[in-house]
């Protein structure tokens, strides 16, 4: 069995280790010229069912790796304003686990460098009456497998030719994503799992990311033939807003972050001090508008040789913490379902169709609920 993975994101990199481990023949096609030729997000919270599914596909000689550079989410959660005065405080959090998303993408890299490749966009496919599937890339070749698996994210091209009809919805407003490197200063802002701050025309959400041992130097001791960034611990910030910012028409412009931060800094002007220091000091490289989406649910489609996973079928607003943990969920179930049509436990696609029907029920439960949680991130117009 060959399966192809559309996009080498977290979800789809999680699948290919899995798979690769059962024997299984996977190659991944991404679009990227390369696996740092953008900036990828950076701190999610992993929770119980992220971190099981995560562990369940990584190679057993990695996990002392992973341990080593996750981060703790846990403690108290409180509201408070823009002069940080407290407003309510919030049932504490534990349990999961912070992982930065561009160390996390590269470790999920390891031992897959003759499955992975870059420069590669899927941009449609064919099915054949011989049971297999033909991916076509942007460059005009192809590949042919058994199975397609779009985890190609929310503008995913593998979606919108299985499914034309589905639905994914921008919410109004807009979000802000930053990262500033921390201090003692900055980390007193998040004494616990995270500090949301409900100001006037804005409402910004902090976490930590502190790394229980420096990516880099983990890696240099635990698994010296993975490279990983050499990241330091940060303040993960989002700013929501209920429209534009400033004064220019429509949405702040990706890679101009500097013109974005000093409109916000005029928007925040007179909040506490922290705060003000926490957006001046934002890295350029790696702070950016953000879009928020949700799918809207679909019916099961009848299975083919074509299947999705991620934000491909089921993308959600960040409200919930369960993006990321749904995808690596997606992967490591789709992954023991292909693993029993390859040991002839189950033909390929009834494998396919229980991982779809499961995946649909769980998937739109966490974007419903993400969609609940959203009002109390959002700020009165």
């Amino acid at each position: 069995m060959r399966v192809m993975v559309a996009g080498a994101g977290i979800g789809g990199l999680c699948l290919a280790q899995g798979l690769l481990r059962a024997g299984i023949d996977v190659r991944v096609y991404e679009r990227e010229a390369a696996a740092d030729s953008r900036y990828q997000g950076f701190r999610i919270g992993l929770n119980g069912a992220g971190l099981a599914a995560l562990r369940e596909c990584l190679p057993g000689r990695l996990h002392g790796l992973l341990e080593a550079v996750l981060g703790s989410i846990a403690g108290e959660r409180r509201v408070v304003d823009q002069h940080l005065a407290l407003l309510r405080q919030l049932p504490p959090a534990d349990g999961g686990a912070a992982a930065d998303r561009q160390v996390l993408r590269r470790l999920l890299l390891a031992g897959l460098a003759d499955r992975v490749e870059f420069g590669r966009a899927v941009v449609g496919y064919t099915e054949r009456a011989d049971r297999t599937v033909v991916a076509r890339f942007a460059d005009g070749t192809s590949a042919v497998g058994e199975l397609l698996v779009g985890a190609d994210g929310v503008g995913s091209p593998v979606r919108r030719q299985l499914l034309p009809e589905a639905e994914v919805v921008t919410v109004a407003g807009n979000a802000l994503l930053g990262r500033t490197p921390l201090t003692e200063r900055s980390a007193a802002l998040v004494p616990g799992f995270g500090t949301i701050v409900r100001g006037p025309g804005a409402c910004m959400l902090l976490g930590r990311m502190q790394f229980r041992r420096p990516p880099r130097l983990a890696a240099a001791e635990l698994a010296p033939e993975i490279d990983l960034p050499d990241i330091g611990d940060y303040l993960r910030w989002v700013v929501m807003l209920p429209g534009p910012l400033g004064p220019a028409p429509g949405a702040p412009v990706p890679g101009d972050w500097a013109g974005v931060r000093d409109r916000l800094l005029a928007l925040i002007d007179g909040w506490h001090p922290d705060l003000v220091d926490v957006v001046r000091r934002s890295d350029v490289a790696n702070s950016s508008p953000l879009t928020v989406r949700h799918a809207r649910p679909v019916a099961h489609w009848g299975t083919r040789r074509v299947t999705l996973l991620g934000d491909a079928i089921h993308v959600m607003p960040p409200s919930g913490g369960q993006g990321a943990n749904t995808a690596l969920r997606d992967a490591a179930l789709l992954c023991r379902s292909l693993t029993a049509a390859h040991r002839g436990e189950a033909g390929l696609p009834a494998a396919v169709e229980a991982y779809e029907r499961r995946m649909l029920d769980y998937g739109f439960t966490a974007v419903r609920e993400s969609l609940e949680q959203l009002p109390q991130f959002t700020p009165a117009p």
